[in-house]
């Protein structure tokens, strides 16, 4: 399979007025943190929340009128399912999606929503493909394969062309890997048009197939990551060669990479990301030595995000950054004592969301207890204090959860 610049500038001519040209914008505030100049490309505000558009209607456009008329098939773990529905639908071929049980419903719905058939099966996208691909065939269905295949590709490649019209000096484009098909049709088209630029690809810890393949890595892929749009064990054929001659590097990514990642683009950019659209960011975080002083695109690949686990995200981020912590107070059971802790907690300036007396469960003697407070604080420093302070009239402080910012006092 071969995919030319020229393919990419045929397919950007295909999607033109039925696929968004989504901004590329630079982020000042992005730039300050990570020493890179930052440019993001914001294909999460497609019709349907991510870069899948793009591939999807190129393919759809390719098929004579005897496929379009038997129908087209997919696997999916959501966003090329609601691409591939979403055009269907507006093309009038018949879809049907085979997903992971563990799709977000939020894709889910959205994809039935596009009036396609979806049938759930397997934990993992490689599952759900040895389904679609037995239906395929006893149904006579059109295989639409979300990254190994040619038009695909060269659909997904037509972001490049923009992000380099836009911001034609970027020195590194960041790109998000599940299968390969974004990042192979971006190098082709972006090395095409600048030689000299590096394209740098992004994976989940839990997920690093592409950079076990390319690195010939024992395959060693699975886990619940909240980039499971790019959750992937089995990288494309026709994308593993362009990965290794065009991109220079493959860098993984920590969950907790992503999360944080999720929640800057949140609050800094005021921009909802799913964890594989957040991936390229959460590189940047976790690298930034090698991309300090560059101009660096980002993509960022889509935002169909479940909404609970958005929430939790977020939750966990205002943890992590101690601006809402869990204490254990060692007290004595008696009347006046819970009143004394609130009031130098109120005094401080800390918010108290939820009190917890734990007596049977505490391994404290009978007339002790332990008071669970659930606060929210400005900062580290500000739990400090309150911890301080509470231990100066007697009491013994311990914050419980992860990345406790202070020892028992």
């Amino acid at each position: 399979m071969t995919v030319t610049l020229e393919d990419i500038r045929a397919a950007a001519a295909v999607i033109d007025g039925a696929v968004i040209k989504t901004p590329t914008a630079h982020s000042r505030t992005l730039s300050e943190i990570t020493g890179a100049e930052v440019w993001l490309k914001f294909e999460n505000l497609q019709y349907t929340g991510s870069f899948k558009d793009r591939g999807a209607l190129v393919k759809l456009a390719s098929l004579d009128d005897a496929e379009k008329a038997a129908g087209v098939i997919a696997m999916s773990a959501g966003n090329h399912a609601q691409a591939v529905a979403y055009h269907c639908q507006r093309l009038g071929i018949a879809a049907t999606i085979v997903m992971p049980v563990g799709t977000p419903q939020v894709k889910a719905q959205n994809t039935q929503r596009f009036g396609a058939r979806v049938i759930f099966e397997g934990e993992t996208i490689d599952e759900a493909a040895v389904r679609a691909r037995a239906m395929a065939a006893e149904e006579g269905l059109v295989f639409v394969h979300p990254y190994d295949d040619e038009k695909v590709i060269a659909g997904q490649g037509t972001t490049a062309l923009e992000m380099l019209e836009a911001v034609p000096d970027l020195d590194e484009l960041v790109i998000p890997i599940g299968g390969g098909g974004l990042i192979s049709g971006n190098a082709i088209a972006a090395k095409g048009l600048k030689p000299a630029i590096d394209i740098i690809g992004v994976e989940a810890a839990l997920y690093p197939s592409m950079y076990q393949a390319i690195n010939a890595l024992p395959a060693k892929a699975g886990g619940r990551t909240i980039a499971e749009g790019i959750a992937v064990k089995t990288v494309g054929e026709s994308t593993r060669p362009i990965v290794e001659a065009l991109v220079k590097d493959v860098l993984v990514v920590s969950e907790e990479d992503l999360e944080v990642a999720v929640q800057l683009l949140l609050t800094i950019e005021k921009s909802v990301a799913e964890g594989a659209g957040a991936a390229s960011l959460a590189a940047l975080l976790a690298h930034r030595e090698q991309f300090a002083g560059r101009k660096v695109g980002l993509i960022v690949s889509g935002g169909n995000i479940d909404m609970r686990l958005l929430s939790s995200v977020i939750m966990r981020g205002l943890v992590r950054e101690g601006l809402i912590v869990r204490m254990r107070v060692e007290i004595t059971d008696s009347p006046g004592t819970l009143a004394r802790i609130t009031k130098v907690i109120g005094d401080a300036d800390a918010n108290i969301i939820e009190v917890y007396h734990q007596r049977a469960f505490s391994g404290l003697p009978a007339k002790n207890a332990d008071l669970d407070v659930v606060l929210e604080t400005r900062d580290a420093d500000h739990v400090r204090d309150i911890m301080a302070k509470l231990t100066a009239i007697g009491f013994r402080c311990t914050l419980l959860g992860r990345d406790a910012v202070g020892s028992p006092m």
